[in-house]
């Protein structure tokens, strides 16, 4: 009988759950930390979490009893994974069971902000009736601007969309047709959207593209008066900007539930006129709670019954013969979709795969779902691994369609990815040298041979002499070393189109870039950063 410890309060119908269902038996522990936490998770087969413990790899230290690790929410930050996947421990999390409550709670705080509900009520509370101090502003005729469409994001634009606003868009990875469905206006940048709206909210995942993602100069690009609001991550919006926004009048307000550091209990914002302060409770409804707690729940006690592995983001379902068969292929399939991701930011409408020669007669289905967990690696506001990625790319009406022939091409095994939006197709084909070596051997049209690691400079550039030269000159005067170099041309003639590609040992600084795009020949550049040689994402490390 499987023995699961719940670290943090759970809803009681989770809890039933377990005590129904005849092949658990399960034990409530809250508070732990440290040694006393580490202890704890040596006497379980299954733990149970929300967001209140921290299991770190020092909790996980000399762990081998412990299997799987079921998380009541969408964010897994508090769990080491890597520590996790190292001791074989699979990590679940539930991201559907708080969709609606987020949504809910960023309208409330919406619409709180808008009709100062929170200082109304206090000035009432004081014994005043200042009715002509708390104006407020209506929803219905606004414009509501949404960064991150997922499944937050749309629910959001449903609810605004029924209180008669016009919302508008931006997600890298929502197809224009899906969008019209939702009754969605979107642009093919932020910067785009940013001087149409008077409310924006942000439903994306903080990371390096994210962060501080509003800022002085953003606020900057909108109407005097604009609301913000956060109930996504802390630190999207930059702290220090909103509250000089707020002083200045260029905001008209600001709403936030998520802070960079949790808890928060002092911020500049708090007590600022025109901001509304929750502490993190997009979440925090009974429905939400039951629902992730019935469904961590469910997760464990399949796991422990049948084997199925479900919603794991640090883990791929696949039996090892089978993981070890196509590991070396599927890291090809990941790496060229991290790398098309941050090349072309049009929105796709369709993703075509192509497997020529050895690797077209393996499971092509897992391939196409390691391309598409690297593509929208960076851009969800969930995990995104090979068991959820292929969903996540029809949820927002991506095609993936997979072309697959046993001829032998120039290699014995070719993985050609196809990336097509509504301005262009952006290709790249990658394959295996030895076991575990992937390389870029094509991008558009120009052959070549190039890393598929670290960080890459790939420009675009006419094939006329002194070019290569010129790049590698401003790389040197920047102290940036050159690890490797690739060039490839469309055509045999000199003098057409090429492609150029640098391994970089170190990121280079935003104005080598600018002096690389300032070259006569050169049309295009990007930096293009792939994780180094060797390290798989954690649901490819078993």
């Amino acid at each position: 009988m499987a023995k699961i410890i719940v670290l943090d309060n759970l809803s009681q119908d989770g809890l039933d759950l377990l005590e129904s269902a005849g092949n658990i038996e399960y034990e409530v522990r809250t508070g732990l930390k440290g040694e006393e936490l580490h202890d704890a998770l040596l006497e379980f087969d299954g733990a149970i979490c929300r967001s209140g413990v921290k299991i770190t790899a020092e909790a996980l230290k000399g762990n081998n009893r412990l299997k799987a690790i079921a998380r009541a929410g969408v964010g897994t930050d508090n769990i080491d994974k890597q520590a996790a996947t190292r001791l074989g421990i699979v990590v679940m999390n539930t991201p559907g069971g708080n969709t609606i409550s987020t949504a809910e709670h960023t309208m409330a705080l919406m619409l709180g902000m808008s009709r100062n509900v929170a200082p109304a009520y206090q000035s009432l509370q004081e014994g005043r009736w200042d009715r002509k101090k708390f104006m407020g502003k209506q929803l219905a005729g606004k414009t509501l601007g949404i960064v991150g469409l997922g499944r937050i994001g749309q629910a959001v634009a449903v609810r605004a969309i029924a209180l008669e606003m016009r919302v508008l868009g931006y997600d890298p990875f929502l197809a224009s047709a899906r969008a019209k469905e939702l009754g969605i206006e979107t642009f093919t940048s932020v910067e785009e959207l940013f001087p149409m709206v008077d409310y924006l909210t942000v439903h994306t995942p903080l990371n390096d593209e994210t962060r501080n993602l509003v800022s002085t100069k953003e606020i900057g690009m909108m109407k005097k008066g604009v609301r913000l609001i956060n109930c996504a991550r802390g630190g999207i919006y930059d702290e220090v900007a909103l509250v000089d926004g707020i002083k200045s009048g260029q905001l008209g307000g600001v709403a936030i539930d998520v802070y960079p550091a949790e808890p928060c209990t002092d911020s500049p914002l708090f007590g600022m006129a025109g901001v509304l302060c929750t502490p993190h409770l997009g979440a925090s409804t009974e429905e939400a709670q039951t629902n992730v707690a019935v469904e961590a729940a469910e997760l464990l006690i399949d796991f422990f019954t049948t084997g199925a592995i479900k919603q794991s983001v640090n883990m791929s379902p696949l039996d090892p013969k089978t993981l070890e068969d196509l590991r070396g292929y599927l890291n090809v399939a990941y790496r060229l979709g991290l790398l098309l991701a941050q090349m072309d930011h049009c929105r796709p409408t369709t993703c075509r795969l192509n497997y020529k020669g050895e690797v077209a007669g393996k499971d092509t289905r897992l391939l196409s779902s390691a391309f598409a967990a690297g593509l929208l690696e960076h851009a969800m506001d969930t995990d995104v691994n090979i068991v959820n990625a292929a969903v996540l790319l029809s949820e927002r009406g991506i095609e993936l369609i997979e072309q697959r022939s046993t001829d032998i091409g120039d290699f014995s095994s070719m993985i050609t990815a196809e990336v097509v939006t509504e301005k262009k197709t952006s290709t790249a084909s990658g394959t295996l040298f030895g076991n575990n070596m992937p390389r870029l051997v094509q991008k558009g049209g120009c052959r070549l041979e190039s890393y598929l690691d670290g960080t890459l400079l790939i420009f675009s550039h006419r094939d006329m002499p002194g070019v290569i030269g010129r790049v590698g000159s401003i790389f040197g005067a920047h102290r940036i070393n050159i690890a490797q170099m690739s060039v490839g041309r469309a055509s045999a003639e000199p003098g057409g189109q090429a492609i150029g590609i640098l391994a970089l040992d170190s990121p280079p600084p935003a104005e080598a870039l600018a002096e690389v795009l300032a070259l006569e020949n050169v049309d295009r550049a990007w930096i293009v950063k792939l994780p180094p040689a060797g390290e798989m994402p954690p649901w490819l490390a078993g």
